[in-house]
């Protein structure tokens, strides 16, 4: 039996996903290139990416990608942008380090290679890595003081202080 007031539908989960990486596992083109001398001989183009159900208040995301079982005792971060505006549902695969393809006023920060951009997953030969892509859905429009040369640790605290959600794509790499 309905009451009078107007029961709400609770709202869809936040998800992230991506049309070019099937099965769980990321295509050649996203692997590390043989000039990152990680010994894999990929594309290293970032693939696409789609979100959608991002909650209220949402006024920009924050990606990350990260590869938890690299053997540094703390994982490694891969990619990471910021600042991607509410209003976008989608990044464009292969977004060069000139931050050609992103949204205003969407910019890549340093990542564990030492620069910005998208640095393509080489897990060591005979083994497997978990990498997991983040999305964070921020109550703040640009992270303060955060320009490219933004170390991951940096980016990660300012955008934790303002998460109003995090969705997640995970993807299992062998080589």
């Amino acid at each position: 039996m309905l009451s009078g007031a107007a029961q709400a539908n609770p709202p869809l989960p936040f998800k992230l996903s991506s049309p070019e990486i099937k099965n769980g596992h990321f295509e050649n083109s996203h692997l590390s290139s043989a000039a990152l001398g990680l010994g894999c001989v990929g594309g290293n183009h970032s693939p696409a990416l789609e979100w959608e159900h991002a909650p209220a208040g949402t006024q920009s995301f924050v990606l990350e990608m990260f590869d938890k079982d690299a053997p540094t005792g703390h994982g490694w971060v891969h990619w990471t942008v910021v600042n991607i505006p509410a209003s976008s549902h989608a990044l464009a695969a292969g977004i060069g380090s000139d931050n050609k393809g992103l949204p205003l006023p969407a910019l890549q920060t340093r990542t564990d290679f030492g620069m910005p951009g998208y640095g393509g997953p080489c897990p060591p030969a005979g083994q497997t890595h978990h990498y997991v892509i983040t999305l964070k859905a921020l109550n703040i429009a640009t992270l303060p003081h955060v320009t490219a040369d933004a170390t991951p640790a940096l980016v990660g605290y300012l955008a934790n202080m303002n998460i109003l959600a995090a969705a997640r794509l995970e993807v299992i790499q062998s080589r």
